[in-house]
C-alpha cells in the first residue's frame, strides 16, 4: 500500500511541476515524466528540505513544499535536455 501512495503522490507532484512550469500546455500532463520528476523530485526535496533544517530524515509537513521544489528542479533538468536534445537532431 505504501508503494502505491508512493507512487500516486509522484504522479501528483510531478503533475502540479509540469503545470507550474508550463511544461504540459497543449499536449497535456505527460505521466512517464510526472512519475519519474515526481517520485526522484520528492527524494531530492525532501533530503533537500532536511539536511538544510536539519530535521534529519524523517517525514514532515515540510516536506510536501520539498517534493515541489524537488519535482520543479527535476521537471526543469527533464525539459532542458529533451530541447537540447531536440535542437540537436
Amino acid at each position: 500500500m505504501l508503494i502505491i501512495g508512493i507512487i500516486l503522490w509522484g504522479m501528483l507532484i510531478g503533475a502540479a511541476a509540469q503545470w507550474i512550469l508550463g511544461s504540459s500546455k497543449g499536449s497535456g500532463v505527460n505521466w512517464g515524466m510526472a512519475l519519474g520528476a515526481g517520485v526522484l523530485g520528492s527524494f531530492v526535496g525532501g533530503a533537500l528540505g532536511s539536511l538544510i533544517a536539519g530535521e534529519g530524515f524523517a517525514f514532515e509537513p515540510s516536506g510536501i513544499i520539498w517534493s515541489l521544489v524537488g519535482a520543479l528542479i527535476v521537471t526543469s533538468i527533464w525539459v532542458w535536455v529533451d530541447r537540447k536534445n531536440a535542437d540537436a537532431s
